[in-house]
């Protein structure tokens, strides 16, 4: 990749530091040499399991009931509570 130098320097791509919060920047040889200093370990992303209640609904079933859901408790213990 080439850069254009400007007046106030260079730009490195912020995807080339991932994880990187300081560098020491130094001349070695005729070459520009970046040695991160301050290096931040990746943290790992927890895998979280779709929660079921967000299914909840999605598959209804039909009954002659007209006010099920008003009386559930009604048709589901035989009484209300």
């Amino acid at each position: 990749m080439k850069v254009k130098v400007t007046e106030q320097g260079l730009t490195i791509p912020k995807e080339w530091l991932e994880g990187i919060q300081e560098v020491e920047v130094r001349i070695e040889n005729h070459q520009i040499v970046l040695v991160p200093t301050v290096v931040i370990p990746p943290r790992e992303v927890p895998t979280v399991e779709p929660d079921p209640i967000w299914q909840l609904g999605s598959n209804p079933i039909a009954l002659e009931i007209p006010d099920a859901s008003e009386n559930h408790d009604k048709y589901l213990y035989g009484m209300d509570r």
